[in-house]
């Protein structure tokens, strides 16, 4: 194995497992800030699903539990409750593909997700803790980078863990945007929708994974 890409993907498959089946509380610990981050960015995409269709956002939120919700006015209901699932996968895939093959925009992508949550925090403000979390853990990120050479690294391994995460919260995650997309498309059950949505995030990771490995 001379692919110095596939070995950093291989890593961090193999840590991400690891972490999730036999890490006990240290991996939870490990990946407590992955979690969130995949609350961040499914709230982050009901947002960018109201932005992008002439909505606007009035508060994200998110809890100690991590769960979280967005309050939206105006817009496409269809695309802002798809945007959560599907757009904080498509989000993941981004971050994971900028660590495999943009190294140079790693640290410059980690500064990005800092500042989404500092502005998520600040402008779309909706509670005190939620706030308090989205500001702690941009500074935390922005420190992580400022301070070690690890953002290629970082940005693999949690995109990696995003997508996984997702796909494997598939049944949970989403249960509430899928009730209510059901609601919408009243001849299609919460259930299909449910498949449909996890065969597009499924589809998204192996084409991002192609375009990773297309030019080794």
């Amino acid at each position: 194995m001379n692919n110095p890409i596939l070995i950093r993907v291989v890593v961090s498959l193999v840590l991400y497992f690891f972490l999730y089946y036999f890490g006990g509380s240290f991996g939870e610990m490990v990946l407590y800030p992955v979690t969130r981050l995949v609350t961040f960015l499914h709230e982050f995409g009901h947002a960018l699903g109201a932005l992008i269709t002439g909505g606007s956002v009035v508060g994200i939120q998110i809890n100690p539990d991590g769960s979280g919700y967005t309050k939206t006015l105006g817009g496409s209901p269809s695309v802002i409750l798809m945007g959560g699932y599907i757009g904080s996968a498509l989000l993941g895939n981004i971050i994971f593909y900028i660590g495999a093959r943009m190294e140079r925009f790693a640290s410059f992508t980690i500064y990005v997700i800092a500042g989404m949550m500092l502005f998520s925090g600040i402008f779309w403000f909706e509670s005190m803790y939620s706030t308090g979390f989205l500001i702690a853990f941009s500074i935390g990120l922005y420190l992580l980078v400022s301070y070690t050479n690890f953002a290629r690294e970082i940005l693999m391994f949690v995109g990696l863990a995003v997508i996984l995460y997702i796909i494997q919260d598939f049944n949970v995650g989403p249960t509430s945007d899928l009730d209510q997309y059901a609601e919408l498309f009243v001849f299609i059950p919460a259930t299909v929708w449910m498949y449909i949505w996890l065969g597009i995030v499924i589809l998204l990771f192996i084409g991002n994974m192609r375009l990773i490995f297309k030019s080794n």
